[in-house]
């Protein structure tokens, strides 16, 4: 077989959605395929709170996360302006995403993290995709200063969510939502960290209505971690503390687009335990889904809400669910059920060692 294969199916949002993103002609598409991921109904959370809920599985885009999609568009805007690097301050996923992108267009990539705070599994991707990883003292907003200050001063791309372009190539998650479902859910529920995706995902069910995929817009729930939790308490947290790294976040870049979206859409940003994040993630594997720990704040969120009496009987939810759990498998390890070490390998031993028998 000679000649180019053309496959069908993913082809990467840009593509997808080119007359609802700010590309031309001559911008240069740096994909690695991402979006058109799952939208799963659960069963057990449908029959808990007596509604329709939808988990949007984002943890399938190519490096486990929802930063693909504004990194496609991000990046490839970079390379249309001429950029020969990318930089960003990062708890994980921004770098991984960063890095394969700059290495899909053949770009340079620096990232700052907070020393000590990212998990294993983003740190792995950014490194073996050629990132310079320099780790600071400081949390995360402290590395965000940095960033934007190299940027402001050097010729170097910030592809962090206060980049307009990753706003653009996240609002894309909703245009999937509704066109999948056929309209717009009641409630969105979704983790916030930095707060951008809460404000991408405003935008797109607007627009949804716009391109004529959906007539109305849901109410918008973000939920922050209890440790690490600005916006619900009105002001910047200087130590912001969880387990669910990815929302560990005092300061968000995006505070005022999520407020926004709340406030806009007679929602709310509200706050949720470690144990109810915890419970959301051991919950999420029963059903076979592997999420990172900040992902499962949606679902402790779902059942804050089905609680207070927001959740009403037959409406439809969406849960998103942002990272896979190959992210950060410490959690995975520290909770789940150790290997059993067999007595020996004969055939009694071994089922005793499963249970079976």
């Amino acid at each position: 077989m000679t000649g180019s294969l053309q496959v069908a199916g993913r082809r990467g949002i840009i593509r997808r959605y080119l007359d609802h993103l700010p590309v031309t002609d001559s911008t240069p598409i740096v994909t690695l395929d991402e979006g058109d991921t799952p939208l799963i109904r659960s069963e057990r959370l449908s029959a808990e709170v007596g509604a329709d809920v939808w988990l949007k599985y984002e943890g399938l885009n190519p490096t486990g996360s929802f930063k693909d999609r504004g990194m496609t568009v991000a990046v490839s805007k970079a390379l249309e302006e001429g950029s020969e690097a990318v930089i960003c301050a990062s708890t994980g996923n921004t770098s991984a995403s960063a890095a394969a992108y700059a290495a899909r267009a053949g770009m340079r990539c620096g990232v700052l993290i907070p020393s000590g705070k990212v998990a294993l599994g983003k740190l792995a991707q950014a490194l073996v995709h050629g990132a310079r990883v320099v780790e600071i003292d400081g949390n995360f907003d402290r590395a965000l200063a940095v960033t934007k200050g190299l940027a402001a001063e050097h010729p170097l791309t910030l592809v962090n969510s206060v980049n307009p372009f990753r706003i653009q190539g996240q609002k894309t998650a909703a245009f999937e939502v509704t066109q999948s479902l056929g309209r717009a859910p009641d409630l969105h529920l979704m983790p916030v960290g930095n707060a951008g995706n809460i404000t991408a995902y405003w935008l797109g069910y607007r627009e949804s209505i716009d391109a004529g995929w959906a007539t109305s817009t849901p109410r918008m729930f973000g939920f922050q971690a209890e440790g690490a939790a600005p916006i619900v308490l009105g002001h910047a947290v200087e130590e912001p503390e969880t387990a669910a790294t990815a929302i560990r976040i005092g300061n968000p870049a995006s505070w005022e687009g999520a407020t926004r979206a709340a406030e806009e859409s007679n929602g709310g940003i509200l706050a949720v335990s470690e144990d109810n994040i915890l419970a959301g993630y051991r919950g999420l594997a029963r059903e076979g889904l592997f999420v990172e720990l900040a992902s499962a704040a949606s679902v402790a969120g779902l059942r804050k809400l089905h609680e207070m009496g927001v959740v009403e009987p037959g409406s439809v939810v969406v849960c998103v669910l942002t990272g896979h759990g190959l992210k950060d498998p410490d959690t995975a390890l520290r909770i789940g059920t150790p290997p059993i070490a067999a007595t020996s390998t004969d055939e009694g031993s071994i089922l005793a060692a499963l249970g079976i028998g």
